[in-house]
């Protein structure tokens, strides 16, 4: 049972060691392009084995914790622990639509250091923030993270975001001069700062600036028509 302030709600399951896994994860993921160039060690086999790494730990465990989140606030209602699973399965929306997502990244030619498409682990990373913020009683919103309504637009609205055509900014850095990263480094510099304000809130507030941000970003001139993909599927 997680103490929240006006209410409690009861987190049995621990879902939040499930969130600390998800974190790692990205920490692995972010890091293993970079050890790969390091050893040379580029291969099909490895790159098939990433996908599937990330389809569980951005996309299956994500879905899970919306499916316990879903429960949790079904069973805040009268007769709440009888609701029907039909009503819990939307959870797995954002599931298919991560595995809808890397299966288009690796068949893509033209994600090259932008995205099509909210990336992957920034999707399962904002979800597994939820039972962090709720744990830690941040601002008091707790009862909003484990409002169904409130979850089935993140569900419909996240899932909408990485199956869209839409270009989103991609991290990688070609190269360092301001110039060509401006926006990048704002996001940056914003987002180290509302980490040390917000702590684990953090989280959904740099997933918002990393959207609206990526409307005004524009892939540098000197990086158009480039072809080499990201070293990690998103």
């Amino acid at each position: 049972m997680e103490n929240t302030g006006a209410t409690q709600v009861y987190m049995p399951e621990k879902i939040w060691w499930g969130s600390l896994f998800i974190f790692g994860a990205a920490i692995i993921d972010f890091l293993d392009g970079f050890l790969a160039r390091l050893l040379k060690a580029h291969s099909e086999m490895g790159r098939e084995l990433d996908s599937l790494s990330d389809m569980v730990s951005f996309g299956v465990a994500p879905g899970l914790i919306l499916y316990q989140l879903l429960r949790l606030s079904y069973a805040q209602s009268e007769n709440g622990l009888d609701v029907s699973v039909i009503a819990l399965l939307p959870a797995f929306i954002f599931t298919a639509a991560v595995a809808w997502r890397l299966a288009r990244f690796n068949i893509s030619e033209n994600q090259s250091y932008d995205f099509i498409g909210v990336p992957s682990p920034a999707a399962g990373l904002l979800i597994a923030s939820f039972p962090l913020i709720i744990l830690y009683e941040y601002f008091n919103i707790h009862t909003l993270l484990i409002n169904r309504w409130f979850l089935y637009a993140v569900i419909l609205i996240v899932s909408y975001l990485m199956l869209s055509n839409r270009k989103f900014m991609g991290l990688k850095f070609s190269d360092f001069s301001f110039k060509n990263n401006v926006v990048k480094y704002i996001l940056l510099s914003l987002s180290l700062v509302v980490l040390i304000v917000l702590k684990w809130f953090a989280v959904p507030v740099i997933f918002v600036l990393y959207i609206l941000m990526s409307v005004f970003y524009k892939e540098p001139t000197t990086l158009a028509g480039a072809k080499p993909k990201p070293d990690v599927t998103v």
